[in-house]
Parts: C-alpha cells; structure tokens; sequence
C-alpha cells in the first residue's frame, strides 16, 4: 500500500500555536519533507521531534517531487511543512500535492495556523466572503493587472506582502481601488505584532519611506456603493462615456452617483479630457 502524504500546519512566529494533532503526525511520520530544513529543525527540536528531513524549496520543488512520490508509493508516510503556515499556501506544496492526487495517493490535511486567515479575523472588516490573492506580480504591470481583475469584487481582499514593498503596494492600491477601509498585520503572533487598521491613504502615509521588518499581511475592503472609486478609475470611466458620445453634464451626474466624486469635479476632469 502507498503511504500518506500529511500536510502539517506550523506556527506563523509562536511555537506554542503548534497543534498537538501535528505534533504526534510529525512524531510518526517515515520522514518530515521541509521547505528549509535548517529553519524547521528550531521546530522539531523544540518538541523533541527527530525524524530524517528531506528539503523541498520552492524552487527545486518540481526536481525534487518525483522522488517523495516514489517514496510515498513505496510505503512510507511523509509530512510536508514550510517555513510557517499552510503547505501549499503561497507556500512549496502545490505541485507536490497536485502530482500525489494524480498518482491515488492519499493527501492528509493537517489544519493550524495561517497568517491570511489570522489578519482577516482581526482586521474588523467583513470576513463572510474574502478573495484571497497571495503575493503581487513582482512586475508593475502584471501587478496592476490582477488588481484590476479584483478590484470590483464586494468580497473582502487579502494579501501577502514582502516588507521591502509595502510602501509601494500600499500606494498601488490606493490607486487602484481608491481610499477603502483597510488593516496591515505584521509579524503575526510574534512578539513585535502589529495591526494596524484606517484608509488606504491613512496606511500609505504612514508606512512611506519606513523601513519595515517582518512578514506583512494585508486586508482591504471590498467594493461598496459608498466606495470612492480611483481617479484612474474615474477618468477612464469618463473617457468611455464621452467616446460614446454622451452629453458631458449627464455623464458627470451619473458617474458622481456612482463614483463617489462630486458631479463639479467630475465636469472639469471631463472638460480637460475633450480638451
């Protein structure tokens, strides 16, 4: 028989949020697959854990995948753990768990600690639907494009963010989804945590040019009737509209309702536009 495959939940900064489910799977487990073995041996020695470890990067996951399976297939039960958090989640895993599915091995989901769903609960925002987006393109334009994909959504919007680029993600989505409600957790569970809840504008300010350390994570408001919509937004929303051919005065009345600008602004953005 094949073994399993366990997909082991670790602690995103306090050890202590290890569960014991996963203490005793990690404990008789063949062996523990780790993102970096280096980091989990803090883990594993700290529960007196002392199974062998394979590494599994990110980055040689597809090199490396084949020979877990055929261990797995052989008999031997595996568990896979990152850094922090959930397996597969912006995590290595994925391609792992794909290739085991395909193959009729049993995938085990051991559940624990997750930074998206940590922040989302103690942001104050609506948590009932959520659109959760991982970590941004590195490049602007693919960055904006999945912003722009979202940016319409009533669901809330969660995202990792390394800290070298908070302030410019910040000041990216202000600009793409205009001034909405917003909360920035960072160093979750850890000894330094912060959460820190206002405007996209009020977060932006307040995070330009600092240096900031840790890992971040991001919660936005989805899109409301009350939701001001970007000037990006606004002008290419005017621009249509005039392209079509419709009156500028009624144009500038039916998007302020909309938009959340007032319909005199909204006028003289679209009189410079014809211009």
């Amino acid at each position: 028989m094949s073994g399993r495959l366990f997909l082991v939940a670790t602690p995103i900064g306090n050890l202590d949020d290890l569960t014991a489910r996963a203490i005793s799977t990690l404990k008789e487990v063949h062996f523990i697959a780790c993102e970096d073995t280096r980091h989990s041996r803090i883990l594993l020695d700290h529960y007196g854990i002392k199974k062998p470890t394979v590494s599994l990067p990110a980055f040689a996951e597809g090199e490396r995948a084949g020979g877990l399976l055929d261990r797995l297939e052989a008999g031997e039960d595996c568990a896979l753990i990152t850094d922090a958090g959930s397996p597969a989640i912006s995590d290595p895993g994925e391609r792992l768990v794909s290739e085991a599915v395909e193959r009729g091995i049993a995938v085990i989901p051991i559940p624990g600690p997750t930074a998206l769903v940590a922040a989302l609960s103690a942001s104050g925002l609506p948590t009932a639907r959520f659109h959760f987006l991982g970590f941004l393109p590195r490049t602007a334009s693919d960055a904006d494009a999945m912003l722009e994909e979202v940016k319409g959504l009533s669901a809330t919007i969660v995202l990792y963010e390394s800290p070298r680029r908070i302030a410019e993600s910040l000041q990216r989505l202000l600009r793409v989804f205009g001034d909405r409600r917003a909360c920035l957790g960072r160093e979750l569970t850890k000894l330094h945590e912060e959460l820190v809840r206002g405007s996209l504008g009020e977060l932006a300010a307040r995070y330009a040019g600092q240096e900031v350390k840790g890992e971040v994570v991001i919660v936005v408001e989805g899109r409301t009737a009350s939701t001001r919509w970007s000037e990006e937004e606004v002008r290419h929303a005017l621009a249509t509209g005039l392209a079509r051919g419709e009156k500028l005065k009624g144009l500038s009345t039916q998007l302020a309702e909309a938009s959340g600008w007032p319909a005199k602004e909204l006028y003289r953005m679209g009189l410079a536009l014809k211009a």
